[in-house]
């Protein structure tokens, strides 16, 4: 009938379960974005070290920096969370 909704099928914006696969396959892309963001970082750290002192101090001064720096504590509270997923994983196995 007009207007009824499959019940096996998630409302517009509601969450669905992820079976094994998908959630795997999830974990996976997630655990490879934070290691290459890791791996960025540690870039950007030897990349500082070979700066000098005055290049250092205007480079931590900028808006660029500072959005690094945040999106830097995001990525740490998401690992974190990454984490807690991996645990919830390993129950599923």
């Amino acid at each position: 009938m007009a207007g009824e909704t499959d019940p096996s099928m998630p409302l517009k914006g509601e969450p669905r379960d992820l079976d094994q696969e998908q959630a795997r396959l999830a974990y996976t892309i997630i655990e490879s974005l934070l290691e290459h963001t890791r791996v960025v970082s540690d870039l950007i750290a030897l990349m500082a070290q070979t700066l000098d002192e005055d290049t250092t101090k205007a480079l931590t001064q900028t808006p660029v920096w500072t959005a690094y720096l945040d999106s830097r504590r995001a990525m740490e509270r998401t690992r974190a969370e990454v984490e807690k997923f991996a645990e919830i994983m390993k129950g599923l196995s």
